[in-house]
């Protein structure tokens, strides 16, 4: 990873544009892609990591999450008279860890409503990196379950450290980054429902990657996850339309058969459904499949039998 200033070109430009496009791409390649635009697009970004996260369910409590996810923040639960209540945990400076402008009892909550701590992990779905040392930062995080980017998934905030040499707060990631060179990162969130996508910049030097790098940074995660949402959609839709056309053609055959069975049997309508669901049944065989050897003549004369 080398620190090079870089001009965003008609060539990137066009990369980028292209990124919102339904394609063939996998998420994992769609990631990659991401991370590859951000490290060649950037200044000061030496290398990047995108990561694909399951929706986790808003903290309870937390307006900044709930906003996030385009719902309103549910007042504090009312709970009985004599229900104790767990209070809000403080740091050091005596501060509340649930975030600024929240009233003392906003996270107050009974014990039995606390949620465990694996059902409050994010859980990745896919992650790529632009280098292999950074994958292996990435996968690190990944395994242990905590790290900067599972804080920015919790928090949907973006998290920045301008040299990691006097970063306290996550000591093993930190350690990961030192070893491959890394001295600054900043990651960013990006929700496009159901997609929620998190980048990280990481710079070579202090300082690299200043907040005027957010809003190309907040253009690749757009673009990034709107081509995984599209895809998703378009999959969706592609799978109802083979079940109908499924349902369409077995609903043909199964008409077809009817009308056969109405011609021998010399009955209505009504009738030979009723005596294809008898033979489906007792001979435990799909309606459909009957229908299909109905309508092909196989064992026609046994089943009627």
């Amino acid at each position: 990873m080398a620190p090079t200033e870089r001009v965003l070109t008609d060539q990137l430009a066009v990369e980028i544009a292209r990124l919102g496009m339904v394609g063939e791409s996998s998420d994992v390649g769609t990631l990659h892609q991401v991370s590859e635009l951000a490290s060649r697009a950037v200044p000061g970004c030496a290398g990047a990591a995108c990561v694909r996260w399951a929706m986790p369910p808003a903290s309870l409590g937390d307006p900044v999450a709930v906003a996030a996810l385009g719902a309103a923040p549910d007042p504090a639960p009312a709970l009985p008279d004599g229900l104790p209540r767990v209070p809000r945990q403080q740091d050091a400076s005596g501060l509340s860890t649930g975030g600024p402008d929240l009233p003392d009892d906003a996270g107050d909550i009974a014990p039995d409503e606390l949620p465990s701590p694996d059902a409050a992990r994010p859980e990745p779905l896919a992650a790529a990196a632009s280098h292999p040392d950074l994958a292996e930062v990435t996968d690190r995080q990944l395994s242990r379950g905590r790290g900067p980017i599972f804080d920015v998934v919790m928090d949907r905030r973006t998290l920045s450290c301008d040299d990691i040499l006097v970063e306290a707060r996550w000591p093993e990631a930190v350690s990961d980054m030192l070893r491959r060179g890394v001295r600054c990162f900043t990651t960013s969130p990006h929700l496009n429902p159901p997609v929620l996508v998190t980048l990280t910049l990481y710079g070579v030097t202090p300082k690299a990657l200043g907040p005027d790098r957010l809003g190309l940074v907040s253009l690749l995660l757009a673009q990034g996850s709107a081509r995984m949402s599209n895809a998703q959609q378009y999959d969706d839709v592609h799978r109802t339309a083979a079940q109908l056309q499924e349902a369409v053609e077995a609903r043909a055959v199964v008409d077809q058969a009817k009308g056969i069975l109405m011609h021998a049997l010399g009955c209505g309508a009504d009738e030979a459904f009723a005596e294809m669901r008898r033979i489906s049944q007792t001979r435990h065989v799909k309606l459909t499949a009957l229908a299909q050897r109905i309508v092909g003549d196989q064992g026609l004369r046994q089943d009627l039998r």
